[in-house]
């Protein structure tokens, strides 16, 4: 299935997001007793960086980054990287923030081999009919901390280190990522879905990763974030409502998802694509919450929970999950 214009949008703006329309993987798996995770594009980069006084041009970023680049460089390029020229500006303007990951996170990734394969031992034990992806650790143009494509999830090594502070949090991050961006490479998502209820598919598309994330971590993916919501599900919930139903009625009217509207955008930013530009006084990403807690919810009033996550995983109803889910019941007044 093709990537959509929305979803590249919204992976253009954010450096957290993954919204790509993956099918099932179809590359071989990895087995999580031998999960390792490929920085060999990553030092490629480093070599560039080192041989440049921190300052490599483009056409040295072309000739010995791009050029010749593994599977994480291929998969982190198309909206992400971009180009050697844009990678090139932006390392020029961030000089530190490359230094610091090549420093610091370069090395904290390639020790955290135990942490994947504990991960990927959860996921395959709860999803053992799934293949599980490659992982790789690359630099990319600081708009993305992690992206997936069949059979591989990409790190993006500059982006977690500039959000992830403490040796502790680095390794935090990178434990959601592996569980979060595996889930991608798992789902179904379909252009015709996100068109019955865009921002709720959207949510759901990343919020259904977070909360598998949550099953094999034992930890919410922020738990700052899930903290600062919980106190204000209400008021959250009622906010969704209103975009949601903005944008199911510009749906309704024939928008097009595959090139949403300005207007349209901006009820999608309000909850997704929104690292450093959420509302005022809000966390980022505030859909992947509202997600999460919809998943939870499905989940937990399902007889079969093993099947209520499969279904999660494909969404082919997404209004169904919702209204089974009880999620909505729980606030006033219900959606119409």
């Amino acid at each position: 299935m093709r990537k959509t214009s929305l979803a590249r949008a919204i992976l253009s703006a954010t450096s957290l997001a993954m919204l790509a329309t993956t099918t099932a993987v179809q590359a071989q798996g990895v087995d999580p007793l031998d999960a390792r995770i490929d920085s060999r594009d990553a030092h490629r980069f480093v070599d560039v960086f080192e041989a440049h006084a921190g300052a490599p041009t483009a056409q040295a970023l072309q000739a010995g980054y791009l050029d010749g680049a593994g599977r994480g460089v291929e998969i982190f390029t198309p909206g992400r990287i971009g180009s050697a020229e844009r990678l090139a500006e932006f390392i020029a303007a961030n000089p530190e923030q490359y230094r610091r990951a090549i420093d610091v996170c370069l090395p904290l990734a390639e020790a955290s081999n135990n942490d994947l394969r504990a991960i990927y031992l959860g996921l395959a034990g709860l999803l053992p009919e799934y293949e599980l992806p490659e992982i790789h650790v690359v630099f990319g143009a600081g708009n993305s901390g992690g992206t997936a494509g069949p059979g591989a999830q990409v790190l993006g090594l500059e982006v977690i280190c500039a959000v992830a502070q403490t040796p502790e949090d680095i390794r935090a991050a990178y434990r959601m990522f592996f569980a979060h961006e595996t889930i991608h490479t798992l789902q179904t998502q379909d252009m015709a879905v996100l068109e019955i209820d865009p921002l709720l598919v959207a949510s759901l598309w990343e919020g259904v990763p977070d909360y598998i994330a949550s099953l094999v971590t034992g930890l919410p993916p922020s738990p700052e974030r899930d903290s600062w919501a919980h106190e204000r599900e209400a008021e959250l919930w009622a906010e969704f409502q209103i975009d949601r139903a903005a944008l199911i009625e510009a749906a309704a009217n024939g928008l097009d998802m595959r090139s949403p509207t300005p207007e349209a955008m901006a009820h999608v930013q309000r909850w997704l694509a929104n690292y450093r530009s959420a509302p005022d006084g809000w966390p980022h990403e505030m859909g992947y919450w509202i997600g999460r807690r919809i998943s939870e919810a499905y989940v937990a009033q399902a007889e079969d929970k093993h099947a209520a996550i499969r279904a999660l995983l494909h969404l082919e109803d997404p209004v169904g999950i919702l209204e089974a889910s009880g999620y909505a019941a729980r606030f006033e007044p219900p959606f119409q």
